[in-house]
């Protein structure tokens, strides 16, 4: 009698709605029958590097308590970490050429100088480190047209007094996580920054290229 190997394991109709449910409970991302066969691929593999005999032993394992590396495992194999710098330019030009500077003007009407944003899904980071350019961008472009009613600390600061911006940047993938945290990319990432505002936002670390602290 031969070995059962994964590739003869069939993942039946009752155990990929039991899987596609728990993925989805614990981080939204649902499968539906457009995606199914990336989720079926990923839980394959897992299940071969589980060595288990089926599907419902694998999600019992997901379930336990002593399954939780595992559940982040699987999860960090489903999300798909596309990102740049500048990506989705015509978003972002309506961001900063219509949302950022019609807010400022509100706010500072309001005298509401606090600005708080949240980056969605930031995989890498260079989607929010993006955000903290642009509004970075629209306030220093916003107080040459409208002065501040005081003299402004030398260096200008990227962050104009009294303005406080906060992102919060989230995603399911702790690997990417750490990247965006660390705030470190290599020159082909690098790669949609032009000169200008590598020199204003960056600081070039051995071959890599580091976002300022200051975001």
């Amino acid at each position: 009698m031969g070995t059962l190997t994964t590739a003869q394991i069939q993942l039946t109709e009752a155990e990929l709605k039991l899987l596609q449910t728990l993925v989805y409970q614990e981080c939204g991302m649902y499968f539906d029958e457009r995606r199914s066969h990336f989720l079926k691929d990923r839980l394959q593999r897992r299940l071969k590097a589980c060595q288990l005999d089926s599907f419902y032993s694998y999600y019992r394992l997901l379930t336990s308590r002593e399954g939780r590396a595992e559940l982040a495992l699987l999860l960090e194999n489903l999300t798909v970490n596309e990102t740049s710098f500048f990506r989705n330019k015509p978003q972002l030009e309506l961001l900063q050429k219509s949302v950022l500077e019609d807010l400022l003007r509100r706010k500072q009407e309001r005298r509401d100088y606090a600005l708080r944003v949240w980056s969605a899904g930031c995989s890498s980071g260079q989607e929010p480190y993006t955000v903290a350019i642009l509004i970075c961008d629209a306030l220093a472009y916003y107080y040459l047209r409208n002065p501040l009613p005081f003299e402004m600390p030398s260096p200008k600061p990227l962050i104009p007094p009294p303005w406080k911006v906060e992102i919060v940047a989230s995603d399911i993938s702790y690997a990417s996580l750490r990247i965006g945290q660390e705030g470190l990319y290599t020159e082909q990432q690098m790669e949609p920054v032009d000169y200008t505002c590598r020199l204003r936002y960056f600081e070039k670390s051995g071959d890599k290229s580091g976002a300022e602290a200051s975001y």
